[in-house]
């Protein structure tokens, strides 16, 4: 087994191209991946040697002791001394500490101190006697049932082992050191296991579902809970994953273990625990990692849900996977900071690689409208993250005389995320500007009932709503990709103002406006009745302002002078509708041409009654079938008529009314009353049918 070595990084690569970040994981996962922690045929081989070395020289001793024995029984002296007069285990340790210390006493260090070898021997034997204890896996170790202090005794183990070797040359110390030294690397088995074993301990993880180190034995798998976003929001993001009995334990395991040589093999163990379980975490969000090639394929529907995953999953890392695990690894790992440090760079390289292939994904499926607010998500977290990978990778160690390679490495990762959401902001401008082709294909010939508001104008409005809430992020994707317009080929560069020249986005969002009305206008003149073209014109033009002043965001992008503008055309085609349509009803209600030499012409009195009862009525029974939708504008035309129409026929009615006899002629000419009027006019632009009854 190796007994020494650093964490090793996975293989550097110069490219972050897809290809070259998937060779580079599957690199990353033949290097991490381990299987179930377990000793390994070559280490068994060792392991067997170093058990045989210990039993030959235990026999060497006893063979040793046995002449001993037979000497001093020629000489009548007793060769089994009472049991009450062996040191215990805290003596030996005692005796032991004091040969430690003699052999690097600065004064004697010319000396070869005399080695006392029963001691020796008697504590190695009791140290192995506890390590074997636990050596067919029946038993667990628990420190706090210990017979005896074994990580100590461990210690002293290793200080033998390396202090004796200084003298190695003098026989009775090579056997200490290859005895201790064969002690050891059983300690470091037992080490390995109980430092595997205390990482399954995580309170989150099913305790009944084994850890596995490869990444497809889904199985086998440990998976955390799953957490509700407003749980989650109350965690301790610094929280750690095990109570700090456990964090101190294998702080001591992982110090023991790195002092004696065994450095890569518990970096290799605490690496894959870990990366295991924070993976599972992810899992337990419904992060499944779906392929590139089901991601292009996969419909907008279950698409658009597994977007959704994506970001809660990466935000949940960033925000609290990440600074976990950060934190774990200092406390595992509190004498070595560089380890704990090459530890996390590594899992926050190797999972943010993993998590680049989705959005790498997405910008090569197909442009369509419904995905440019998920696209704008995606970029928002990514640009987020950046901040968060910045204070995960500070750059030390540029300003040295030599560059340290992971300073270079990481670099690389933060220009990765920095590419693929640029990439991300490429496709939502173009799935943005994708909308003008969408309103100049919009041609249908068939005018929308009742001059309501057109679809075209309901989807482009609620879409730049929408759009709109992204007003900075937009903003931020139009200047980075500005060099190239929409529509460089079809429309020529036109004098925008000097706020839209400095705004790409406000400047496209104003040309997508131009367009729907210009769209508008020519649908308008699909309708045979001029005043109902008016009525079209008003309702998308009242829709349109009502949209723009309900978004801050939309308002200050297209400006006060636009909005204005905007207005003013909805009040000029109110105009317009009113001489359109009343200008004829009431130039019967005029008296030109009634008075010949001071008296009324009445059967010009009678036609001017009844060429106005027969306007109003088809007007009234055309436009109740009119749609306004907006219930403002419906009562600004109905209170506008009854001001112009109405009043003109009350006025007109009092002064000619008494040229009628009482009884049918006045009913036959004067068939409405003035209240009757005011409730026709109020059953105009209901969108259904009205019939005209009389009040009686």
């Amino acid at each position: 087994m190796e007994k020494n070595g650093n964490l090793v990084l996975p293989q550097k690569f110069s490219s972050f191209s897809s290809s070259a970040r998937e060779e580079k994981l599957r690199e990353s996962d033949r290097n991490l991946s381990l299987g179930n922690i377990k000793i390994e045929p070559f280490e068994k081989k060792e392991l067997d040697l170093a058990k045989n070395q210990i039993k030959e020289e235990d026999e060497e001793g006893e063979n040793g002791d046995e002449e001993t024995n037979v000497e001093n029984a020629s000489h009548g002296e007793d060769s089994n001394p009472p049991a009450e007069n062996e040191p215990d285990f805290a003596t030996l340790s005692e005796e032991v500490d004091q040969f430690l210390a003699s052999l690097t006493d600065p004064e004697k260090s010319d000396e070869v101190p005399e080695i006392p070898e029963s001691v020796i021997d008697k504590f190695l034997d009791v140290v192995e006697k506890e390590v074997k204890k636990y050596e067919n896996g029946d038993e667990r170790w628990v420190q706090e049932h210990d017979d005896l202090p074994l990580l100590p005794a461990i210690g002293r183990v290793l200080h033998l082992s390396t202090e004796t070797e200084k003298f190695c040359a003098d026989l009775k110390y090579a056997h200490a050191m290859n005895r201790a030294g064969g002690i050891l690397h059983l300690s470091m088995v037992l080490l390995e296991e109980e430092f595997y074993l205390l990482l399954l301990e995580d309170p989150h993880v099913d305790s009944h579902r084994a850890i596995s180190f490869g990444r497809n034995q889904e199985p086998d798998r440990c998976v955390l809970p799953h957490t509700s976003t407003e749980e989650e929001g109350e965690l301790n993001e610094s929280s750690l994953p095990y109570p700090s009995e456990i964090i101190e334990r294998l702080q001591e395991i992982a110090t023991t273990m790195i002092s004696a040589g065994y450095t890569a093999e518990c970096c290799q163990i605490f690496s894959i625990a870990r990366r295991n379980a924070f993976e599972s975490s992810l899992l337990s969000l419904g992060f499944e990692r779906p392929s590139i090639d089901d991601l292009v394929r996969m419909a907008w529907e279950p698409l658009e849900g597994e977007i959704a995953t994506w970001i809660k999953v990466f935000k949940h890392a960033m925000k609290k996977g990440f600074p976990l695990e950060r934190d774990l690894a200092n406390k595992v790992f509190n004498n070595n900071k560089s380890i704990s440090s090459e530890f996390f760079q590594n899992l926050v390289r190797e999972s943010v690689l993993h998590l680049l292939n989705f959005p790498e994904a997405m910008f090569m499926t197909k442009c369509s409208a419904e995905k440019l607010f998920k696209m704008l998500d995606i970029y928002e977290t990514l640009k987020d993250s950046e901040i968060v990978i910045e204070s995960f990778f500070p750059e030390e160690g540029l300003k040295g005389e030599e560059e340290d390679p992971t300073v270079s490495y990481n670099l690389d990762l933060k220009s990765e995320v920095a590419s693929v959401r640029s990439r991300i902001g490429e496709s939502a401008r173009a799935i943005f500007c994708d909308l003008e082709r969408s309103i100049k294909a919009d041609n249908a010939k068939t005018p929308v009932p009742g001059g309501a508001v057109h679809p075209l104008t309901r989807y482009v409005m609620n879409y730049l709503k929408y759009a709109c809430e992204y007003k900075n992020t937009l903003e931020e994707i139009f200047r980075e990709h500005h060099k190239t317009s929409c529509d460089d080929d079809e429309k020529p560069d036109k004098g925008n103002n000097n706020n839209n020249s400095e705004n790409p986005f406000a400047a496209q969002l104003v040309e997508v406006m131009d367009l729907l009305n210009s769209n508008l206008d020519m649908k308008s003149k699909l309708y045979k009745d001029l005043s109902l073209s008016y009525i079209f014109l008003m309702n998308n033009g009242r829709y349109i302002t009502q949209k723009i002043k309900g978004s801050e965001e939309t308002c200050a992008l297209l400006g006060e002078t636009w909005t204005r503008n905007r207005s003013a055309d909805v009040r000029n085609y109110h105009k317009n509708y009113q001489r359109e349509t009343w200008s004829r009803v009431l130039t019967c209600l005029r008296n030109d041409g009634l008075m010949v030499k001071g008296s009324v012409q009445k059967p010009v009195l009678k036609e001017r009654f009844k060429s106005f009862n027969s306007m109003f009525e088809e007007i009234h029974r055309a436009q109740s079938t009119w749609v306004v939708s907006d219930e403002q504008l419906k009562s600004e035309l109905r209170v506008s008529i009854q001001a112009v129409v109405v009043q003109a026929y009350r006025s007109f009615k009092g002064r000619f009314e008494q040229h009628f006899s009482a009884g049918r002629q006045t009913e036959k000419y004067i068939k409405y009353s003035v209240e009757d009027l005011e409730r026709l006019v109020d059953e105009l632009f209901e969108g259904t049918p009205a019939s005209i009854i009389k009040r009686r």
